[in-house]
């Protein structure tokens, strides 16, 4: 019988674990949702000896307005319409690049992530699709969310210093809460329904878009 390997070093199963946050973050439906990204977080830090900072994350969210009896999925259900994962996945990539686990595909300059937040105010004015936002700001830092077109996504814009806080862009398709479910949905592309920016109370953190506020749930 061969000789089976050694345990991976304590190195490689954190880029391992690493590797596969990301990856989570970017689809979490593909990996189960809230929960799987709890199980890998809390599994990187009882690797990194700090078990304990999960629960002062919880509380430091719980404290925004930013955790319910599920989670953060349970915050989101009261500002956008319908399950919306990418918005879930966004507030866990604030903790993961906290924790330095974060990988970014792309970081703004400083003159970039300035201008972005100066223009938001006035942008956010108006109605935007997927594709203006692209074509106005650049690729995003992080996707999350697929490719496709007609699933809703959150793009985030990131600059260098971890304390900056990451801008990011929660768009929405489907159909009319008062539609029978179709498909394919309403638009041909996502369309913008807030920016949020900052850690600070989670609600007022979100700034609306018209066509955000029209499909805001009534309980919010």
């Amino acid at each position: 019988m061969a000789e089976l390997p050694g345990l991976r070093s304590s190195s490689e199963m954190r880029d391992y674990l690493v590797r596969q946050l990301n990856s989570a973050l970017r689809r979490p439906g593909m990996y189960g949702g809230e929960t799987s990204l709890r199980v890998v977080i809390d599994h990187l830090l009882h690797l990194e000896h700090s078990d304990e900072a999960w629960a002062a994350e919880m509380e430091s969210l719980e404290s925004r307005g930013a955790w319910t009896s599920i989670g953060v999925s349970g915050a989101f259900r009261e500002l956008i319409p319908g399950p919306y994962e990418y918005g879930m996945a966004s507030v866990y990539s604030e903790f993961a690049r906290a924790r330095s686990w974060l990988e970014a595909d792309r970081t703004l300059t400083t003159d970039e992530y300035e201008q972005m937040r100066a223009q938001i105010p006035t942008w956010v004015t108006h109605d935007h699709p997927l594709s203006e936002v692209i074509n106005t700001f650049g690729p995003p830092s992080l996707l999350l969310g697929g490719s496709n077109p007609y699933y809703g996504k959150t793009l985030g814009y990131l600059t260098g210093p971890a304390n900056t806080p990451v801008i990011f862009f929660h768009l929405w398709n489907g159909a009319d809460p008062e539609a029978e479910s179709t498909w394919p949905p309403r638009y041909d592309e996502p369309v913008l329904l807030a920016i949020r920016c900052g850690t600070g109370d989670f609600k007022t953190s979100f700034t609306f878009t018209p066509e955000g506020l029209r499909r805001r749930p009534a309980s919010a």
